[in-house]
């Protein structure tokens, strides 16, 4: 037996793809509980297996074989899997869970309730042109049947010569059985001879196996710190950190708000718990250290706090989604901030609020209601009592809009939210309202579409719009009855001078007089919360296109 207290032994091997699918069958080879659940799309699936047949390497998989009792998977890809053996060392999957567990429940035979997700299927003959196309993803139309070969039928005999006889004896495949049959012989051939590069490491403690997975990266994923702590802090008697993360994102995704990255929240925790784990180089077997006993107490702590955040941005912010929130780091010192003070005043929500929108106009933070923030909100109320050049030197400065609309940056993400709070009901080219909030939320930058063909790329030439057709939008626009037209274009934040400057085809014009318009209406808004903004525009910030 290996000593679990050396560093192990790390031995590079080459296996038959059909043996590590045996090897997991037999409860042999064990998903860890502390892996993520299964998280691949569709698409993610059928690449791997055009991979496979182009014969593609899909990278390694990391392997730790050990006589330690580390708690595991009971079922892989929903099929039940063996207690592992008593009379040898185990072998636990450490890298590789995403690809293994759907090949494993892509192949192997499965419960007769069975689940869609597992199936895929090989479309054969008719000269198949893109590779994206030879494979299908769940259950596929009756139509055409016969030309699909159920990938769960290539690895078994009998289920293989059944599918076999499918093709030959159907009317709209006889006359090509051969072919097809012929096709579907090397496929799983091809599937069957495959080998998949595994790296072992033997013997050693979970600290050298979390060790090798961030040494190795061998499925082309660097592992995530959350990761890696879940994995150094995890015991058999609660739940790991990476269980408590994901009920964390499911709790905000709950309210509407959108489920949060992983790795946000899992810095959320780290702030409740007080945590500097953010050096350039972080030691994260410190940082389990400093966690293990207090992961219920902290991961409880940022619960709550998490939810007043999230009220707090919703209601008092108006952010309505994850999406539209300017900086993640607002998020996390919001989170410590309703922890050291679960019940704010009127006043302290007030300063919140104020602070949030400053830091999403200048692109700097602080922690809130501490004495920074404090001394910015004396030079904010000074400010209107001194020359416009000395407010100017007492505050942080508002941070230009791009020439170009994106939502990758704070100052960009500031002005969609600013501008779908101004102009909250908006009219189709139907003149029927539509949510603008929801379209957002649901297409991104992408529901802005141009006006003038010509001209800038900024948000005075675009409009958001649920229909996409392939004329110009200005032609759309110019074609509609006068009165809809204003109506439309009001709705939309466009005035009449705009609209004057639009009819005539006079595509620069247009842009200044919309730009002016939003731009007083912003700054409106900016000096509302006491905060003055900049007068002139700067285009060389790299913004999003």
């Amino acid at each position: 037996m290996t000593d679990p207290d050396d560093g192990g032994v790390v031995r590079p091997d080459v296996v038959l793809l059909e043996t590590l699918l045996d090897d997991i069958a037999a409860g042999r080879l064990r998903v860890p509980r502390f892996q993520r659940p299964f998280v691949w799309s569709p698409e993610q699936m059928l690449e791997l297996f055009d991979s496979i047949e182009g014969g593609y390497p899909i990278g390694s998989i990391l392997v730790w074989e050990t006589a330690l009792k580390v708690p595991s998977l009971d079922t892989v890809a929903g099929i039940d899997i063996p207690p592992p053996p008593t009379d040898r060392t185990v072998s636990y999957l450490l890298d590789g869970h995403q690809r293994l567990s759907t090949l494993f429940g892509t192949l192997v035979k499965r419960p007769s309730t069975d689940d869609p997700q597992w199936h895929i299927y090989r479309r054969l003959g008719d000269n198949v042109g893109a590779r994206a196309l030879r494979f299908i993803h769940g259950q596929p139309d009756v139509e055409g049947a016969p030309r699909l070969l159920p990938l769960q039928a290539v690895l078994r005999t009998m289920d293989f010569l059944a599918y076999a006889r499918q093709v030959t004896r159907d009317p709209a495949t006889a006359d090509q059985a051969d072919t097809l049959i012929d096709e579907a012989e090397h496929l799983a051939q091809g599937i069957k001879s495959y080998k998949i590069a595994v790296i072992r490491l033997v013997g050693g403690s979970i600290s050298h196996a979390v060790e090798a997975f961030t040494r190795v990266n061998s499925g082309g994923r660097k592992i995530q710190p959350y990761d890696l702590v879940s994995a150094l802090t995890y015991r058999v008697t609660h739940h790991s950190l990476a269980d408590r993360i994901e009920a964390l994102r499911q709790n905000v995704a709950a309210t509407g708000f959108g489920a949060p990255d992983a790795g946000l929240l899992f810095r959320a925790c780290l702030r409740v718990g007080g945590i500097d784990a953010f050096p350039l180089q972080p030691r994260w077997a410190e940082v389990a250290a400093k966690l293990e006993d207090r992961i219920d107490d902290i991961t409880r702590r940022t619960d709550v706090a998490l939810a007043r955040t999230i009220r707090f941005l919703r209601y008092e912010a108006g952010v309505p989604h994850m999406c539209l929130l300017p900086e993640d780091n607002q998020l996390l010192r919001l989170v410590a901030t309703y922890d050291g003070n679960p019940e704010l005043n009127e006043e302290q929500t007030a300063d919140l609020v104020q602070w949030f929108w400053l830091t999403a106009w200048t692109g700097t933070t602080w922690e809130p209601l501490s004495k920074r923030h404090h001394s910015i909100r004396a030079n904010i109320a000074k400010a209107g009592f001194a020359s416009e050049t000395e407010s100017r030197s007492l505050l942080p400065q508002v941070r230009p809009l791009s020439e170009r609309l994106g939502s990758v940056h704070s100052r960009s993400r500031a002005y969609l939210l600013w501008e779908l709070r101004e102009f909250s009901r908006r009219l189709d080219l139907s003149g029927k309202p539509f949510d603008a909030t929801e379209l957002f939320i649901r297409s991104g930058i992408t529901a802005y579409r141009r006006i003038m063909p010509t001209g800038s790329q900024g948000p005075a030439n675009r409009m958001m719009l649920p229909e996409h057709t392939a004329h110009g939008l200005v032609r759309e626009l110019t074609a509609l009855p006068p009165r809809l037209l204003r109506d439309v274009v009001a709705s939309h934040g466009i005035p009449v001078p705009a609209l004057t400057r639009m009819l005539g085809g006079d595509a620069e014009g247009f842009v200044r007089e919309r730009s002016a318009y939003l731009g007083s209406l912003e700054e409106e808004f900016m000096r509302s919360m006491g905060v003055e903004p900049q007068p002139a525009a700067d285009s060389s910030d790299d913004y999003e296109a």
